[in-house]
């Protein structure tokens, strides 16, 4: 038994996702496997796009479509080697362990041949990572990359947590430890991707990279408010929200899904409460006079996340504000 343990804490909301996913994994199953090969094709495609646009990747789905059909396509040779480069390494999955460190550098390797000096190579650097020339995370020293990687991949070789669980650790504990130079981001997605289809291979073709590709500001506000915390408990809740919002809509396209069900899905899909907004539901039946910024002092959040998911509650008619901003209160509905 590994004696690396992540730090993080299984809370209700976890519980329940997995749970959640649980049931949506029965349906996907049943309709997955009456899948075409060309949906499924089409969803790798979207994943791969979605991957490499979080890392500013400039190539569109019909271009990558493009590229995967080796057709000529006019765009910037790094993003086109970036998209063949990543078309590869999806196709390998299945090849690679995820507890096997020589089969990390090798998924490192394919993935960023052309793009670095040298891919499969851990970084023999310290590495701080910026945002709009802000550090937001130091990494730990070269020195100790090897030793973190090896004792992570222990652990989840050891681990007896779902998958969906470990996955989310590893992926949060990989950005952490940045053990590359370049890549670590499509690296941890990729990952993710192997452990979960190890579980169940069709996730393998469930494009959850897509929908963090449309809160890409929020993947890495998670990651960097987490970071500060030192634990990844509600960056599992941000993964497992994905995971599940990837099936249900996989689910609303599948053929096969009646319309009846397709629209109470789009429904659902609509309606979802996030972790963080069912929290903050709890927190205010507790405390109806907090403000916005009392609010996100109490769950260790920025004020602008706080507000983002309080408009969110309001557009669900899940909550609302009464009476002025100072000296009103909040009223769950």
């Amino acid at each position: 038994m590994s004696r690396y343990q992540p730090p993080f804490t299984i809370t209700t909301a976890i519980l329940n996702q997995v749970v959640s996913i649980g049931e949506l994994m029965g349906h996907w199953a049943a309709q997955a496997g009456r899948a075409s090969p060309l949906l499924r094709k089409e969803n790798r495609i979207r994943t791969i796009q979605a991957s490499l646009a979080i890392e500013h990747n400039s190539l569109t789905t019909e271009q990558v479509t493009a590229v995967m059909e080796g057709k000529r396509v006019l765009a910037p040779a790094k993003d086109i080697q970036e998209v063949r480069n990543a078309l590869k390494a999806y196709e390998k999955l299945s090849d690679w362990h995820y507890g096997r460190f020589s089969d990390l550098l090798s998924a490192h390797h394919l993935l960023m041949t052309g793009l670095v000096d040298n891919p499969g190579v851990l970084r023999r650097g310290d590495v701080g990572i910026y945002r709009d020339r802000q550090l937001v995370h130091m990494a730990p020293p070269a020195s100790q990359v090897s030793r973190l990687v090896h004792e992570l991949l222990d652990w989840l070789a050891a681990t007896d947590l779902h998958p969906l669980i470990a996955s989310s650790v590893f992926h949060y504990e990989f950005e952490f430890i940045h053990p590359f130079a370049d890549g670590n981001g499509r690296m941890g997605r990729l990952w993710q991707t192997l452990i979960l289809s190890s579980w169940r291979p069709e996730l393998a073709w469930l494009p959850v990279e897509t929908l963090i590709h449309h809160q890409q500001e929020r993947y890495y506000q998670v990651l960097r408010e987490y970071d500060r915390a030192s634990e990844c408990t509600l960056f599992i809740e941000f993964m497992l929200e994905n995971i599940a919002a990837a099936l249900q809509e996989g689910l609303v396209s599948l053929p096969g899904v009646s319309e009846e069900m397709s629209e109470q899905m789009s429904e659902e899909i609509a309606n979802r409460l996030t972790a963080m907004e069912t929290r903050l539901i709890e927190l205010i039946q507790l405390h109806p006079g907090h403000t916005a910024k009392t609010l996100a002092q109490a769950l260790g959040v920025t004020d602008r996340t706080i507000e983002r998911h309080l408009k969110a509650l309001q557009q669900k008619k899940k909550v609302q504000r009464c009476g002025p901003t100072k000296g009103g209160y909040w009223q769950v509905l």
